[in-house]
């Protein structure tokens, strides 16, 4: 189902950026591994209360724009 591809260096920025916006979120909850974007998605809608639709259009957002500090 993801469209979504995120490379490990893109992974580095984007977690950082997650913890920030969701301070509830445990390093546990941001464990990915490249290629495993449906995994991701799933575990963050669980933890975010959130459908994954909303989950993949975040990540996309902060993807486009990695080098703002902007959440």
């Amino acid at each position: 189902m993801a469209t979504l591809k995120i490379s490990d260096p893109e992974w580095d920025v984007l977690k950082v950026k997650l913890s920030r916006k969701y301070n509830h979120l445990t390093q546990e909850d941001l464990v990915y591994q490249a290629g495993q974007e449906d995994i991701l998605l799933d575990k963050l809608a669980r933890r975010l209360r959130r459908t994954k639709d909303y989950v993949l259009f975040t990540l996309a957002k902060e993807l486009s724009n990695l080098e703002s500090n902007r959440l």
